[in-house]
């Protein structure tokens, strides 16, 4: 029998091997692809340090040795062990920008990406945007994100996690925001001083039955970015709480609670959650300005 690494040459070989690993394998596609051949691309293509897009001219390329070995034991470690392929990677994409991510982040995947892209309007209307929190920041990418769509405002980074801080630092630096960005560690709004124009957060959401359930890819990611309570509210009930004192006025909140929104939805039956709509797929996000907030907590 003739093994892969004799019998496969090109890029477009391994790009077909992978494709046909993948499809007779019980991998489950989450986080950053939702099929086989997303999947394979992003392997091969990232394996070899080659473009995303645009790479047809790379496909009759071939590998050498050591690269048919690593993309082959990528592979392997995929469908055997089931690890994430951001984290065999060890870079994500999010917004179009590439973050370093590792067992000590979640991987990026939020749809919040792409209210950011939009400059979160329209629920920010006219309001100018000089301090941005990205609250339980883990990677940094969507805070990371919000700093290149507003270009003027500083950033802070917020996790209870040091080793995610960790992680995040080294994102900042990947995209040459240390004059605008900084981390702070902070179990929710502890060590968080001072007013923002928007807080954004992807906090811990999953309830304690969906954690029993989720496919093996999820269990490398760490518990403390997931888990949140029998009904995924634990972080989300204290956000609530506190973001008011933290937002300027006019200010924004956005918040991902995921599964958890019906259950959100209905602890809060008097606070107008707007639920937002996504046209690259996503929900279980929600906005509310910080005047409602405000009035809210006057009535309770």
């Amino acid at each position: 029998m003739i093994s892969p690494i004799e019998d496969l040459h090109t890029v477009r070989d391994y790009l077909r091997y992978a494709s046909s690993r993948f499809s007779a394998s019980t991998v489950f596609f989450g986080h950053g692809t939702d099929n086989v051949w997303d999947e394979a691309v992003q392997l091969v293509m990232r394996t070899l340090h080659l473009p995303l897009d645009n790479n047809t001219l790379f496909l009759d390329a071939r590998l050498i040795r050591e690269e048919r070995e690593l993309i082959l034991e990528r592979i392997r470690r995929r469908i055997d062990d089931r690890i994430p392929l951001a984290y065999l990677l060890g870079e994500a994409w999010f917004m179009g920008m590439p973050f370093h991510v590792d067992e000590r982040v979640l991987v990026p995947r939020s749809p919040i990406g792409e209210l950011i892209e939009n400059g979160f309007q329209p629920w920010l209307g006219d309001k100018s945007v000089e301090r941005i929190l990205d609250l339980c920041s883990g990677s940094g990418c969507i805070g990371i994100g919000a700093a290149t769509v507003f270009e003027d405002a500083s950033v802070d980074l917020s996790d209870v996690s040091s080793d995610a801080l960790a992680v995040a630092e080294s994102n900042i630096d990947l995209h040459e925001l240390r004059d605008r960005v900084r981390t702070v560690q902070s179990d929710v709004f502890a060590n968080i001083s001072g007013q923002y124009d928007i807080i954004v957060s992807n906090p811990p959401y999953v309830d304690a039955e969906d954690l029993a359930d989720m496919p093996q890819e999820f269990h490398h990611e760490p518990a403390l970015g997931l888990a949140a309570g029998n009904d995924g509210l634990d972080i989300a009930h204290r956000i609530i709480a506190g973001a008011a004192e933290h937002l300027t006025p006019g200010g924004l909140l956005v918040v991902e609670v995921g599964n958890s929104w019906v259950a959100l939805d209905e602890a809060y039956p008097d606070l107008p959650f707007t639920w937002l709509d996504f046209s690259n797929g996503g929900d279980g996000v929600f906005a509310i300005a910080e005047q409602n907030l405000r009035q809210w907590q006057e009535k309770h």
